[in-house]
């Protein structure tokens, strides 16, 4: 009576089921000689309104009689079920909140994205036309400053999506040395304007591919190496990339070395939270949001891998990370003792850069000396046959060679080390007698094919890559120059793309929208044969999704060959890119555009 707040009278001859309490006893036909014994948890209507209790019952079978009895405990715990009830509530709410606010971050960053391709762009085309030295730096300055800015929205939207557990890899086959170069060389300004060394070194049994997600490899990498770089004011940074083999695990190794100012042993495991700095006051020398590396550790984590670091204060730091190499492609076997027999003395001060390649040269079986003096390398004259010497420490006028030949290197192969802006002394190295040259920071495969190759003609350039190079293809479309439709709402992305095709030699056509690209595309004007059509995502009247269905039906209905159609987009999220692709998008352009990026890209479609 208690229980239910009920007369004992009013109870009187009802069964528990008329109650409402439904706690499922069991027959007595069931029970075999042993006890049974049931528990639950059952909701009773009570005067007071609904109880929550958790009922006992033990069901006892008397040997003699064969009777069943029925014994019952029933205890209140509605008060347990009230909080119960309000934690599953607040965890919900909380991680709606969280879903909204991850959906803010991706919405807000694509909204910011829209107006900086504006700002970069315009900088870079402000940059190309006839400036002062004045004008030049103020262009200079924005054009970094904006450069920071969109750095931290890609880290607050890649944070939203990872806190919104919409991040899952993507494994492809990818090149490790490929990506680990072409990252190195992208952060070698920041290196060079600093003053320091960048050097980067593969070791030979690094598999020539393995599956994984390269964005993502190459996501972590630039966040390591360019925190590297931001801190450290002398000496330089040194990525090393080996493997790691055992009986039962196949690993690729990335290590991050720097000469900075090193972590206290009570920050190590705090940089890697989300919005934590090693140097957290107002004072600090170094900005950033302190999300680089969160990101990067949730990135590696969901990758298969581990992220560590080791540190002393006042003497830098290491960072490593390791992946799974996953069907790995191994390299071929003659390039470990590829440079038997060979010998070289590297004359720099530059130790960071000059001990990656003298540790590309011991691992395919050389010898090499270092030297930061030309007394040094003096010493080491005996038996070398080439001699890689920093640009920055010749005198002019090849003085510097001139003495080393005269001290012992009369028969050495003379190669010069040079930073991006000592290609105009290119003429001077060549006159002073220098075989050939290895742009900063040095490729390995590049350094081998230069040390196997006998006979180098003065000063070539030696890099097959030829960096920054349009492709053959590339060249003869630019030659004739292509016809391209811009479909762009916005009139700052549409004078931005206009210009930078124009610049290229191109022919463009501008349309607001995307009803406006199908009705050019299928229109009876014939004065338009477009070569590739450049088209946003959001615009007014018609989308760029229903734009590009409606263009492939046209030219299925009309059997006319498939334009080339780019998206133009500031949603870098890997769900919208293969939703374009699958509408019928040949390629896809984030912004903020890069000019460069953007006539190679078209370009290409073009070629292809």
């Amino acid at each position: 009576a208690d229980l239910v707040g009920a007369d004992q009278r009013d109870l009187a001859g009802r069964t528990l089921a008329e109650l409402g309490i439904d706690v499922g006893i069991v027959p007595d036909a069931a029970f075999s000689d042993h006890e049974c014994l049931s528990s639950t948890d059952v909701a009773i209507s009570t005067a007071s309104g609904p109880r929550w209790f958790s009922w006992i019952e033990l069901s006892v079978r008397d040997k003699e009689s064969g009777a069943v009895s029925h014994r019952a405990i029933a205890r209140d715990i509605t008060a347990r079920k009230h909080a119960e009830t309000s934690l599953i509530t607040a965890r919900e709410r909380a991680e709606y909140a969280s879903q909204a606010k991850s959906r803010f971050l991706a919405t807000v960053s694509h909204e910011i994205r829209t107006p900086m391709n504006g700002i970069m762009g315009m900088a870079k085309l402000l940059a190309d036309t006839g400036l002062s030295p004045q004008q030049r730096t103020y262009v200079g300055a924005i054009s970094t400053s904006a450069s920071a800015l969109l750095a931290l929205i890609e880290d607050l939207l890649d944070y939203s999506k990872i806190e919104a557990g919409r991040f899952d890899p993507e494994p492809q086959p990818m090149s490790v040395r490929e990506i680990a170069d072409n990252i190195v060389e992208l952060l070698a300004a920041r290196a060079f304007a600093k003053n320091i060394g960048l050097g980067c070194h593969v070791e030979p049994d690094v598999p020539q591919m393995i599956s994984a997600d390269p964005g993502r490899v190459r996501q972590v990498l630039l966040n390591l190496i360019g925190n590297a770089i931001k801190f450290t004011d002398s000496g330089g940074v040194l990525v090393s990339i080996a493997r790691a083999r055992t009986e039962t695990t196949d690993r690729i190794c990335f290590t991050v070395t720097d000469t900075g100012p090193g972590l206290h042993e009570d920050d190590l495991e705090r940089i890697f939270e989300e919005f934590e700095q090693a140097d957290g006051t107002s004072t600090r020398a170094h900005g950033g949001a302190g999300l680089g590396l969160a990101i990067s550790r949730r990135l590696v984590i969901a990758m298969g891998g581990t992220i560590s670091v080791s540190s002393q204060f006042g003497q830098g730091s290491e960072f490593v990370f390791e992946i799974p190499a996953i069907s790995a492609t191994e390299p071929p076997q003659s390039r470990q003792d590829a440079l038997s027999g060979r010998r070289a003395v590297i004359l720099s001060k530059n130790t960071i850069e000059a001990d990656a390649i003298a540790r590309t040269i011991r691992a395919n079986g050389g010898k090499v000396d270092l030297a930061a003096t030309a007394a040094q390398a003096t010493s080491f004259a005996e038996g070398c046959d080439v001699l890689l010497v920093d640009a920055a420490m010749e005198e002019g006028d090849g003085r510097l060679l001139k003495r080393l030949r005269q001290s012992g290197f009369a028969d050495c192969e003379a190669i010069t080390l040079i930073a991006p802006t000592d290609r105009g002394m290119l003429g001077d190295f060549r006159a002073s007698g220098y075989a050939t040259f290895l742009a900063r920071p040095v490729r390995g495969k590049t350094l081998l094919r230069v040390l196997l190759t006998s006979g180098v003609p003065a000063l070539t350039q030696p890099q097959p890559e030829n960096r920054g190079a349009p492709s053959a293809r590339a060249t003869g479309s630019r030659r004739r120059g292509l016809s391209v439709l811009i479909a762009e709402d916005n009139d700052i992305n549409a004078m931005l793309a206009r210009a930078t095709l124009l610049k290229a030699g191109h022919r463009v056509k501008l349309v607001g929208n995307g009803k406006a690209a199908v009705e050019a595309i299928t229109g009876t004007d014939h004065k338009y044969r477009f070569d590739v059509v450049l088209m946003d995502l959001h615009m007014p009247v018609m989308d760029g999704l229903d734009a590009i269905a409606a263009i492939r039906r046209h030219e299925e209905e009309t059997a006319v060959p498939p334009v080339p159609i780019m998206v133009l987009s500031a949603d870098s999220q890997e769900t919208t890119r293969h939703a374009v692709l699958a509408h019928g998008a040949s390629g896809f352009v984030t912004k903020p555009l890069d000019p460069d990026a953007l006539v190679n890209a078209i370009e290409g479609q073009a070629a292809a």
